[in-house]
C-alpha cells in the first residue's frame, strides 16, 4: 500500500486465515498515548510471555505509565471468544497470526487505523502494512528446511526434490497444512512444481507422490524438533524459528531457505471493535513497532523484526543470515488472504485425503 499522511492499514473486505506477543506503547510518546487511560489489556500467544514482558511490556509501561494486563490463549480460542463478545471484547490489542486475523476481519471483529494514530506505521517495512489486514505485522516467520548437517548438505536442503530422494525415504518430515508452516510449504511446492502459490492441484499431486517417503506430517514444533534431535529424521520443512534453540545448543542442525517458492507468515497487532482503551492500544502498537522494542524483541523473544532500524542479534543471523535484514529482497513474499481464506477448509480436507493419508 502507498504511504500517505493518514493511510489506512488494509481495509480489505476479504482476508486470510493462518509468534510472539503484543505490546502497547509509543516511541513517539507525546501524541500516541495522549488521553489514554492507565491500563490496557493485551491478548497474546500462550508461549514466551515472560520474555515478551521483559522485552516490550515493562519498557512500554516505564515510558508511558500505561499498565498492561496480559491474557493468553490459542489463536482459535481467542478469536472465538472475541466473536462471542459481540462488540464488548474487554481487550484493547490482540496479537494473532495472519490467517486468524484475516478470519476475524471477515466477521468484522477488528477496526482499522493509520499512521495518524500510530506514527511508527510509516517507519516499518512495506510488507508489514500490505493491503489485506486491519493491523500491521510486528514479526514474521520464514519457511524453509531444517536439517541435520551431518546427513544433508545446504544445497540438498534448498532443493524441494530432497523430499523425493529415495535415499532419504522414511527419514523426512513435512508439516500438516493445518499449521502455519503447512500452508507456506504447500504454496512453495505449488510455486516450484505448478503455476504459482495457489496451484494446489499441482502441489497435492507432487506431495502425494512424496508422501510414502515422509515419516510424519507433523502438527507442532515440539514434534518436529524431537524427531530431528532423536535422529528419526534428517530433514523437515519448518519455520526458521524452530532452528534457533537447536543451533544455539550446538546440535548439528541448520536451516535454509528453498531455492524457489519462498513464503513467509506474519503475526499481526489488531485492535478489536469495541476496545475499551483505543488510545492506549495505539500507544502500545506504536511502541511495539519502534526500533527499540523490535530490537529487544529480536534479542529476548527471538522475533524477526519489521522495523528496518532494529538490531538483529547473532542468534537470528546464525539461522537465516542476511534474509532477516530484508526478506522481500531475499525473495520471500506473503500469501494473499483473498486467495487463501475462501479455499482454506477445502484445502485442509483435500490435504488429509490426497497427501497425509497416503
Amino acid at each position: 500500500m502507498t504511504r500517505t499522511p493518514t493511510r489506512r492499514i488494509l481495509a480489505a473486505s476479504t482476508v486470510f486465515v493462518a509468534t510472539a506477543l503484543v505490546v502497547s506503547g509509543c516511541s513517539s510518546a507525546g501524541s500516541s498515548d495522549a488521553g489514554a487511560s492507565d491500563t490496557i489489556v493485551v491478548s497474546t500467544f500462550p508461549f514466551g510471555v515472560e520474555q515478551f514482558q521483559e522485552a516490550v511490556i515493562d519498557p512500554f509501561t516505564a515510558k508511558t505509565g500505561i499498565k498492561v494486563e496480559v491474557e493468553t490463549g490459542s489463536n482459535a480460542d481467542r478469536l472465538s471468544q472475541l466473536q462471542l463478545a459481540a462488540g464488548d471484547p474487554g481487550i484493547d490489542v490482540m496479537l494473532i497470526s495472519d490467517t486468524f486475523a484475516a478470519s476475524g476481519q471477515e466477521k468484522n471483529l477488528f477496526q482499522s487505523f493509520d499512521d495518524s494514530n500510530v506514527p511508527n506505521l510509516a517507519t516499518i517495512a512495506d510488507f508489514a502494512t500490505e493491503e489485506g489486514f486491519d493491523g500491521p505485522a510486528y514479526s514474521y516467520q520464514l519457511n524453509g528446511t531444517l536439517y541435520n548437517t551431518d546427513e544433508v548438505t545446504a544445497a540438498q536442503a534448498a532443493d524441494w526434490s530432497l523430499y523425493a530422494d529415495p535415499a532419504l525415504s522414511g527419514r523426512l518430515a513435512f508439516p500438516d497444512i493445518s499449521v502455519t508452516a503447512g500452508q507456506l510449504a504447500v504454496s512453495g511446492v505449488a510455486d516450484a512444481f505448478g503455476s504459482g502459490p495457489y496451484d494446489v492441484d499441482s502441489a497435492y499431486k507432487t506431495l502425494g507422490e512424496w508422501a510414502p517417503g515422509i515419516l510424519q506430517f507433523y502438527s507442532s514444533s515440539t514434534e518436529v524438533t524431537n524427531l530431528l534431535t532423536q535422529g528419526e529424521i534428517v530433514a523437515a520443512d519448518a519455520l526458521s524459528g524452530f532452528a534457533t534453540t537447536l543451533i544455539a545448543s550446538g546440535e548439528p542442525v541448520a536451516w535454509t531457505a528453498p531455492a524457489k517458492g519462498r513464503y513467509m507468515a506474519t503475526n499481526r497487532a489488531m485492535i478489536p471493535e469495541g476496545a475499551p482503551n483505543v488510545e492506549g492500544a495505539y500507544a502500545f502498537i506504536d511502541y511495539l513497532l519502534s526500533a527499540e522494542a523490535q530490537s529487544a524483541s529480536a534479542k529476548i523473544v527471538g522475533d524477526l523484526p519489521v522495523a528496518p532500524d532494529a538490531e538483529i542479534p547473532e542468534a537470528i543471523t546464525s539461522v537465516v543470515g542476511d534474509i532477516a535484514a530484508d526478506p522481500v529482497a531475499a525473495g520471500y513474499s506473503t500469501l494473499d488472504p483473498a486467495q487463501i481464506l475462501p479455499n482454506r477448509a477445502q484445502w485442509v480436507e483435500r490435504f488429509a485425503r490426497e497427501v497425509s493419508s497416503r
